[in-house]
């Protein structure tokens, strides 16, 4: 038996639907969220397509995301979108005030929307790929429970507290985007190695005592290190200032877990949109240019470089683990 099952996009979708609907999320809810899982599993990192959906299955069902939010969003500012996602999903929150957001971007030239009191945000590259598909660019932040040292044998601090970066490259064109966290990996990577049964790679991790371990299972007891030392717990302090420090939300030594328990992580989340300058100038066809540009210096840029996105038509992949965790619930 095949360790993977295929399905077309619309059959996927049925699913996805049927088990946020099943775990009890608001239609509302469910069509944000399978509308970004589904986004996160075309474009994103496998484990962060239908594997993290999973997630948010259980944390319907345990208390730690209110099935049916009623998100609100101020402007303090002309430019300035300040959310509260009443413990829902992040991606809801971001739903409702997109259009005010691109509206605003275009307008002024650039805002901000910043958001607290939500479960994970998921996939951070879906946000500001969602503002490259309008031709705007996107710098995109978040934090989570504490579970990156500053350095080996300290305690955890920070969590992987992810960054990411979107520049639309024009029409028919897939955008530069960076998403990547301010550990030395993200924590979904060592979760699927534990399952698997996989050592991780030295730099990864300490385990419990707080020393560095290539054993997966270890490390989750444990805790991830930053990327490069002390200039990678420099970023993840840069992305915990703009995430929580920016919307109000809980610092991540004050987050609870988002995988146990039945309280909302409540974190952060906040995205700056700007217009990628003059519109005279045609800087997005120069930014394409830069890019092909680099490649033939053999240069990798993300988002572009050896990206093959599969079609729609090919069908997406799940690992039969997780269709059928999402079937049992969804009661297929």
């Amino acid at each position: 038996m095949s360790d993977e099952v295929v399905f077309d996009l619309a059959e996927a979708e049925s699913l996805a639907m049927r088990a946020c609907l099943a775990a009890g999320a608001s239609h509302a809810t469910a069509r944000s969220l399978v509308d970004a899982t589904l986004s996160a599993a075309l474009y994103g990192p496998p484990t962060l397509g239908f594997p993290h959906f999973v997630d948010y299955l259980d944390s319907f069902r345990e208390g730690r995301i209110n099935r049916d939010p009623s998100p609100t969003c101020e402007r303090p500012y002309p430019a300035f979108f300040a959310a509260d996602a009443d413990r829902g999903i992040a991606q809801l929150g971001f739903d409702l005030a997109f259009e005010d957001l691109v509206e605003a971007v275009r307008t002024l030239g650039v805002a901000v929307f910043t958001q607290t009191n939500s479960y994970t945000t998921g996939e951070l590259g879906y946000y500001v790929r969602r503002l490259a598909g309008e031709g705007i660019v996107g710098i995109a932040a978040t934090n989570a429970n504490a579970m990156v040292v500053a350095k080996a044998g300290g305690p955890a601090v920070y969590s992987t507290n992810p960054m990411a970066f979107g520049f639309p490259l024009g029409e028919g064109s897939p955008p530069l985007l960076i998403d990547q966290a301010s550990s030395a990996t993200a924590y979904v990577n060592v979760v699927a190695a534990a399952a698997e049964g996989r050592s991780i790679p030295e730099g990864w991790a300490v385990d419990e005592a707080g020393q560095e371990t290539q054993d997966a299972a270890k490390a989750l007891g444990g805790a991830l290190l930053p990327f490069g030392g002390r200039k990678g717990a420099n970023v993840a302090l840069m992305v915990e200032m703009l995430s929580a420090g920016l919307s109000g939300g809980p610092w991540s030594l004050d987050t609870p877990s988002f995988r146990s328990g039945n309280t909302s992580p409540a974190v952060g989340l906040t995205v700056v949109a700007m217009m990628p300058g003059r519109a005279d100038r045609d800087l997005v066809e120069r930014a394409r240019r830069q890019a092909n540009r680099l490649q033939g210096h053999g240069v990798f840029v993300p988002g572009v470089s050896g990206i093959d996105y599969p079609s729609t038509s090919e069908g997406l992949k799940m690992p039969r683990s997780v269709f059928e965790a999402i079937a049992k619930i969804a009661g297929v």
